[in-house]
């Protein structure tokens, strides 16, 4: 089984900062690989547009990484994007409504499992977002 945990973050302010995403993969224990980027800056960016990017991303790596891995857990520490992709919670924001089909149609053929995890069993993903946050405020300084 595949595990993926996910993070999103938009800073100095959300809506409208800049949005990151990060992700980490593991199996049984093993990090398989991990990942981190800038969604955007201004308008249109939220904490969940960068937190839907980050199941986008993850999933994307790993539908590309272990295209036959059919059992997958996808945990992140957002309760409402969490539970949204679980069908718990309806898709009632702009966002939610664009990305939720996307990942659902990736998904397709797979046994996906939707978790919230407290804040701190997500330390991994969340360090990623910071670390893209920073390489991207550090390059338009330059």
């Amino acid at each position: 089984m595949i595990e993926i945990f996910f993070d999103g973050l938009c800073a100095p302010i959300n809506p409208g900062g800049v949005a990151t995403y990060g992700f980490v993969v593991y199996r049984a224990g093993k990090k398989l690989g991990e990942g981190q980027g800038v969604v955007g800056e201004g308008k249109g960016m939220t904490n969940n547009v960068a937190e839907y990017n980050g199941i986008l991303h993850a999933v994307d790596f790993v539908l590309k990484s272990y295209p036959g891995e059919k059992d997958i857990t996808i945990r992140g520490d957002s309760q409402l994007v969490a539970r949204q992709m679980a069908g718990e919670y309806k898709l009632i924001s702009e966002t939610a409504r664009k990305y939720a089909p996307i990942i659902r149609r990736m998904l397709e053929g797979k046994n996906v499992k939707f978790q919230w995890i407290p804040r701190e069993e997500n330390s991994e993903a969340d360090s990623l977002t910071k670390k893209a946050y920073e390489r991207h405020i550090h390059a338009k300084k330059r």
